[in-house]
């Protein structure tokens, strides 16, 4: 799984920090409340995105590996990373960070989790997260990420996992069509086997259940309006390309559907927390 472009990940990020649910993240938060270090792995990483949001909900002290397949994603997340933190200092290959008064010592990883999902996620973190990504994975591979996540008894908490919601603003008599293929696109091989598309959010939530942990979940849909045209555009783009690909709805309806300036849209997502073991 690669092929995510830094300016697309660059132009989301506004939108899915302010997007993720708060009730969950402060349930994320109480669990290590009384902790003063926590280790976390976070899977397909990009450019680091999901720790700039998730830092300051964890303790005063933490250790990060970043694991991506995308060796320009981890470069340019190291690049981010030494700009936004408060303090950096490069000890070989890791940074030690330090942002809002919190110590983040982050390693970086490149790994190929359809063979080598153990090595991606070490021995015993306290917490595997993620943001966006499941969406693209098997149900198989789920089942399979769960079981090693609670093996370790670690808990997981991942953002923004797309659910199938898709309102677009104004209307368009092409949308149920569009969005039908779109799924239909969604749920092709991105490299995982079959992905899950839409249907991710349940398949995580009945994974880690069958595992015998404890599952919360929370909606964190974008929400978009005239300050998001960029994105607005940019996901139009994507989302009509991904239906030409399809080749179930005539060219002359994309084109249609794509020519009709939009000035908002909705997009689903959920977040899911699993309450494993909290080593």
């Amino acid at each position: 799984m690669s092929g995510f472009s830094p300016d697309w990940l660059a132009l989301r990020e506004p939108v899915d920090h302010r997007s993720r649910n708060v009730t969950l993240a402060k349930r994320l938060s109480s669990l290590y409340a009384d902790r003063q270090h926590l280790s976390v792995v976070d899977l397909g990483c990009g450019t680091g995105s999901n720790i700039r949001a998730t830092y300051k909900l964890l303790p005063a002290t933490q250790t990060w590996t970043l694991v991506d397949y995308d060796m320009r994603l981890l470069a340019v997340a190291r690049e981010r990373l030494t700009t936004w933190a408060d303090v950096c200092a490069a000890d070989g290959e890791k940074l030690d960070l330090v942002k809002d008064g919190k110590r983040l010592n982050v390693d970086f990883l490149q790994a190929d989790l359809t063979k080598n999902l153990d090595g991606a996620l070490g021995a015993a973190p306290g917490l595997v997260t993620a943001s966006a990504v499941f969406d693209l994975c098997s149900e198989a591979f789920i089942v399979a990420f769960a079981k090693a996540v609670v093996a370790r008894k670690a808990s997981f908490y991942t953002v923004l996992t797309y659910d199938g919601v898709q309102t677009w603003t104004p209307a368009h008599s092409a949308d149920a069509a569009m969005t039908a293929a779109f799924h239909a696109h969604q749920k092709t091989d991105k490299g995982f086997g079959r992905a899950a598309g839409p249907d991710a959010p349940d398949a995580l939530a009945q994974a880690f259940r069958a595992a015998g942990v404890e599952v919360a979940e929370g909606a964190s849909p974008w929400r978009m309006g005239p300050a998001d045209q960029a994105l607005i555009d940019d996901l139009a783009a994507g989302f009509s390309g991904a239906v030409a690909e399809q080749g179930t709805v005539p060219a002359t309806v994309i084109a249609a559907w794509r020519a009709q300036p939009r000035t908002g849209a909705i997009v689903g997502h959920r977040d899911t927390l699993a309450l494993a073991g909290q080593s």
